[in-house]
């Protein structure tokens, strides 16, 4: 796609253009490109955009309670629909209050379109009140970022940043806007001209590469199709589905490519990595042939990467050119749209075939091998306290597979990873690469706004919650009725494992004291209760399903449940970081002797 024609929508034609405050052509702006929902703070920078915003209709603004709220509502809204989502702050500490989740919009490649205040134009550079220089902080985790000095600028800066928001390898963008830019008044010119003659996403493979990886599949014994989450992003499901019955390869989806493929298809084998299933780790490690589309070979994938699949021929598929060879050499690169390549793969996969397909069979029994010998599992605590595995085991069975499940970060986001059975593309969110915690409330919220037809769960542990719990008040209030479950093991869980496993159990600075023994501080339930929200506490495996039942048919205001799981439930598998993929293990009786990473 090239960016010489405007690729914004046009507006009716009138003699003369109608003028507005800039805070007016931000709105317009906004209307125009369909957005409908932002999530924000007000600020003194940005008090006339929201002056502006109390006098329409068309877009409904969500009141956080914090910046970081915002952005990671923006990130979930996006994610769970694949729209650009939208974040305003103010300038100084709202807008570097942004920065955590436009890094993690970042690292996900989320479309997330951040507007933030900046003090006036004639102060700036004078360390003025609330002034930063957030262009500055955000330059390398943005795709781009822009400044409005004048009203004028507006319309075309916002309409560019939604484009590259949107288009090739998506991601977030800033826009940062004077107040004398939103105050001061000029003519609304639409649609703008797009002036970005160094943005041009290649979309459309070439086709050479596309039959030299055709060739090398058909020549392959042991294929895998290695998916990440870019399959998501390029709306490439469905035909990934083609693709991978029509050539009877097996599949992997990553941690970010969750319900990319279906887990109820025969071909799947699970996610890969650090806590992937044996079979797709194995998969992956001892294949001839990787063919990858939208992951980056990132380490909690590969482990040991100059011991990742020795043996693999590679084919990586990416719209971003930089990834491509970037961790691991591609014997064939394609740089493209995940969703061309993959229809223009299978077109070319039928061609090649058409006089013998190659024979697998060997691979396949090997690898169903794997599947009967290693099944995910766990074991039931020995100190009467519930498994976490088994209480979101049941969350995703009772909830089903059309629901939206957003994840915090560590051991719960695993378990939820590996014991929720995903069907389809973006029922599953989660922070992969930056992981941060406290994602996933706020995340919840912005896809419950997106689609609010849907059950959406937050899927938490009790660290994860303290850090954004606060966009409870914002659910009551604007009636976002989430679903939460805190998995609740009163700890740093995943920091936690990794003492117990590399640092002889020292269990230094991670007890939170949120669930067990005599004093619960804070205690959860009053705090779901203080927000307007249902809250229950669950203790033991018998009123696990009723308070799941319960939450689901609470839909007048959000619902916490409190579920008391043991802290010594790890996550299994697990390759230690630094180490070969073909060390794969399962905790059986004991936890095993690793050492220190």
């Amino acid at each position: 796609m090239t960016t010489e024609t405007s690729p914004v929508p046009s507006a009716p034609a009138s003699a003369e253009p109608e003028m507005l405050t800039g805070s007016g052509a931000i709105i317009r702006t906004l209307e125009l490109l369909g957005v409908t929902d932002v999530f924000g703070i007000p600020g003194g920078a940005v008090i006339p955009l929201y002056d502006e915003l109390m006098t329409q209709t068309k877009i409904r603004h969500i009141l956080v309670r914090h910046e970081q709220g915002a952005g990671h509502a923006a990130e979930g809204y996006a994610s769970a629909t694949g729209r650009v989502g939208v974040a305003i702050a103010t300038s100084g500490p709202g807008a570097t209050n942004l920065v955590t989740a436009i890094a993690d919009a970042y690292m996900d490649s989320v479309p997330l379109l951040a507007i933030t205040g900046q003090v006036f134009s004639t102060s700036m550079g004078t360390d003025a009140f609330q002034e930063a220089d957030i262009i500055g902080i955000t330059m390398p985790i943005t795709k781009h970022s822009f400044l409005a000095r004048r009203a004028e600028e507006i319309p075309a800066a916002i309409a560019s940043a939604y484009h590259i928001a949107s288009t090739g390898r998506p991601g977030p963008v800033l826009v940062d806007i004077t107040k004398d830019a939103q105050q001061n008044l000029a003519p609304f010119i639409w649609p703008p001209k797009l002036d970005l003659p160094g943005y041009r996403p290649i979309v459309k493979a070439h086709g050479k590469q596309v039959q030299a990886a055709a060739q090398l599949l058909l020549n392959a014994k042991k294929p895998v199709l290695y998916v990440g989450g870019g399959v998501i992003r390029a709306h490439a499901s469905a035909e990934l589905i083609v693709l991978a019955e029509a050539t009877g390869a097996p599949v992997v989806t990553t941690l970010m490519a969750r319900g990319a493929f279906p887990d109820s298809h025969p071909q799947h084998l699970g996610m890969p990595g650090m806590h992937g299933t044996v079979p797709a780790v194995l998969a992956l490690q001892e294949s001839d042939l990787i063919i990858s589309f939208g992951a980056r070979f990132d380490d909690r994938v590969t482990g040991k990467i100059s011991e990742f699949a020795p043996n693999a021929k590679v084919v990586h598929v990416d719209v971003d050119p930089a990834e491509i060879s970037k961790i691991r050499f591609a014997d064939v690169p394609i740089v493209g749209d995940a969703k061309d390549v993959i229809a223009d793969l299978t077109l070319a996969w039928a061609e090649v075939t058409q006089d013998a397909a190659p024979d697998t069979a060997e691979w396949w029994t090997y690898l169903h091998g794997l599947k009967e010998e290693f099944p995910l599992g766990f074991t039931e605590p020995t100190d009467g306290l519930l498994a976490p595995q088994y209480v979101i085991q049941r969350i995703g069975e009772l909830t089903g597979p059309e629901a939206v499940y957003a994840a915090g970060v560590g051991q719960h986001q695993m378990w939820a990873a590996q014991y929720i059975k995903y069907e389809r593309p973006n029922s599953w969110l989660n922070s992969g690469g930056a992981g941060t915690m406290g994602y996933s409330i706020p995340a919840a919220m912005g896809a419950k706004v997106a689609e609010p037809d849907r059950v959406v769960w937050s899927i938490d542990g009790d660290g994860c919650f303290q850090m954004t719990n606060q966009e409870l008040a914002t659910c009551t209030i604007n009636k976002i009725p989430i679903k939460v479950a805190i998995i609740n093991n009163s700890s740093l869980g995943m920091v936690r494992q990794w003492q117990s496993l590399f640092y002889d159990g020292r269990h230094s600075f991670t007890d939170l004291n949120t669930g067990h023994g005599t004093a619960m501080v804070p205690d959860f339930v009053k705090m779901a209760d203080a927000y307007g929200a249902l809250g229950i506490r669950v203790t033991s495996k018998d009123q696990v399903d009723d308070a799941i039942k319960l939450a689901l048919a609470t839909n007048d205001r959000p619902v916490v449940i409190d579920f008391i799981v043991s802290p010594g439930a790890m996550v299994w598998p697990m390759v230690p970081q630094g180490v070969s993929n073909s060390f794969v293990q399962y905790a059986k009786d004991h936890a095993p002797t690793w050492g220190d990473e």
